[in-house]
């Protein structure tokens, strides 16, 4: 595992910008080979999306050879929902970027054939040959897209009952009125997320250093999906200061001084 630790969200931001740009250049994608990109929703990818734009905007980086894969989407919200995560990577990402819309691949809430939706998902990744990076963030239980703890760490993308506690976090995008947060979501597995090439997953303040411990520092555990980072060869945590502030101050030294070394 790589971990990164940056000062703050901004630095954590262009660092994955320019690292999603790195991979996608170093691919040379073209309409046959295009780089497949996993995405993340959610307040933390927002500053990689926007570094993004900008790099795209200036000639440093383009979407038309690339193919993305987002993690979830909630069931019962239709695409033009302003809640529902294909309005989200729209208005955030897709939008402003040269992406070609026959490339963005986000799984459909309003289907009425949940398992036909989750297979013929999983089926679109492998025709393109897997994905190339998979981005995510974390809860501050430690899941990741909507596998809580619990989930199977094999599992599928599949239909997911949310925990009442993310229920009551997704909330706030809701007017803080949780009868209005969707109950349930199709989701990729954490089966699905090991087996792309690399995983990076960001985490920002204070509030997902818990988090951050387990999936460094703790046991392989389904209780903390984050953990089975730990068993893939190449996964990396971007997390800023705050996000790391509970991990052991050896293993903030050892993990420093080897990106300083790299740098």
């Amino acid at each position: 595992m790589r971990v990164i630790i940056k000062q703050d969200a901004a630095q954590c931001a262009k660092w994955a910008a320019d690292y999603v740009s790195y991979k996608i250049k170093r691919h040379h994608p073209t309409p046959n080979k295009p780089f497949v990109l996993g995405l993340p929703t959610g307040s933390t990818p927002l500053g990689m999306y926007q570094e993004l734009i900008k790099q795209c905007a200036s000639g440093k980086v383009s979407f038309e050879h690339v193919a993305t894969f987002n993690m979830d989407e909630y069931i019962g919200l239709p695409p033009e929902h302003p809640q529902s995560y294909h309005y989200f990577m729209k208005e955030n990402f897709f939008k402003h970027i040269n992406i070609q819309t026959k490339n963005i691949h986000i799984l459909n809430g309003m289907t009425r054939d949940y398992e036909k939706e989750c297979t013929e998902y999983e089926n679109a990744i492998k025709k393109l040959g897997g994905i190339n990076l998979f981005i995510g963030g974390i809860g501050t239980d430690g899941h990741i897209a909507f596998n809580e703890p619990g989930s199977s760490l094999t599992s599928r993308t599949r239909i997911k009952t949310l925990r009442l506690d993310t229920i009551k976090s997704n909330a706030r995008f809701f007017d803080n009125d949780i009868t209005q947060v969707p109950r349930t979501a199709l989701t990729v597995g954490i089966g699905t997320i090991m087996d792309a090439q690399e995983i990076m997953i960001i985490a920002t303040g204070r509030n997902k250093a818990e988090a951050i411990k387990h999936g460094i520092e703790g046991a392989l555990t389904h209780m903390w999906p984050i953990s089975v980072l730990q068993m893939h060869q190449h996964g990396i945590i971007l997390c800023d200061e705050e996000a790391a502030s509970m991990l052991e101050a050896d293993t903030i030294k050892y993990f420093k001084e080897i990106e300083n070394r790299t740098d």
